[in-house]
């Protein structure tokens, strides 16, 4: 991997739409938090089936207007028309936001027609087609592996599609094994993959949540972590400094050879994220 200037990187931050008026106001105080820690964007997650389609909408808009922090919505197909996303990306462009992370999303349940596009690169194409070079277009990657894939082989040809389909940039699932991201990387360049591959952090908050997001995913919670985690039980503080130290490391390699930046998925929460960012002197790194 070649190394990147820290200056020169991209330092992000991932938030989920809030469900009610207080976990909006929560939302406030947490996205005013961590806009002091000058990211380069926030984005915004989209429900299943596009099930949180309106306070995604809502959550980018006042993002855009009041943080200072450009937005970046993301955007699943699956069980949506060329209509459907069509009218969406009309309101985002009609209110100057340019950065869109483009994902097949998950199928509720219950749903039977996954729509007219049924991939990302598919998505991707029709982004292109419609708004031209308008959006700056993140992607998914999975170092180790979407959990549907049938290999890891066609895997990485899946995610070759999106790039060949017009996309940016990528943005990683979430894992704790340096080497999977490293070995990743190595394959992409054998596959003349040369897009910026962007590694997905979450930082530790609750065991029990990460274990249940983790088996979901496909993101190895490697085992001797996982012991570590087990054994602070109710001691969520422990847990948390803990996890920071785990995960802080973790940046730390990854930025040490060469990683674009990093992607911290907040979980809507100021801390850990923070701590970590500051670990890092991120603010340093963006301002040098």
């Amino acid at each position: 991997m070649e190394n990147t200037a820290l200056h020169d990187r991209v330092f992000s931050v991932e938030f989920f739409p809030p469900r009610s008026e207080q976990a909006a106001e929560n939302l406030r105080q947490t996205r005013a938090a961590l806009a002091a820690l000058q990211p380069r964007y926030f984005s915004v997650t989209f429900g299943a089936g596009g099930s949180t389609q309106a306070r995604t909408l809502e959550t980018v808009l006042e993002i855009q207007a009041q943080s200072g922090v450009e937005a970046a919505p993301h955007l699943s197909c699956i069980g949506a028309t060329k209509a459907d996303i069509k009218n969406i990306l009309d309101i985002y462009r009609n209110h100057d936001v340019r950065h869109i992370v483009a994902l097949r999303g998950d199928l509720p349940s219950g749903l039977q027609e996954p729509g007219e596009l049924q991939h990302a690169n598919e998505l991707v194409s029709y982004i292109r087609e419609v708004t031209g070079d308008h959006f700056f277009i993140e992607v998914a990657a999975y170092p180790e592996f979407h959990p549907q894939a049938d290999s890891a082989a066609t895997d990485l040809l899946n995610f070759k599609r999106k790039v060949d389909a017009g996309a940016d940039s990528a943005i990683t699932q979430y894992f704790f094994n340096p080497d999977s991201y490293f070995y990743f990387m190595d394959r992409c360049a054998a596959l003349q993959i040369d897009i910026p591959i962007v590694p997905g952090i979450m930082p530790i908050n609750n065991f029990v949540q990460l274990a249940r997001f983790s088996d979901a995913c496909g993101a190895e919670i490697p085992r001797w972590l996982r012991k570590r985690l087990q054994d602070f039980g109710e001691d969520l503080d422990s847990l948390r400094a803990f996890g920071v130290d785990v995960v802080t490391h973790l940046c730390e390699q990854l930025l040490a050879q060469g990683a674009p930046g990093l992607h911290f998925y907040s979980m809507n929460k100021v801390e850990p994220t923070r701590t970590i960012w500051r670990n890092l002197n991120l603010n340093h790194a963006e301002t040098a």
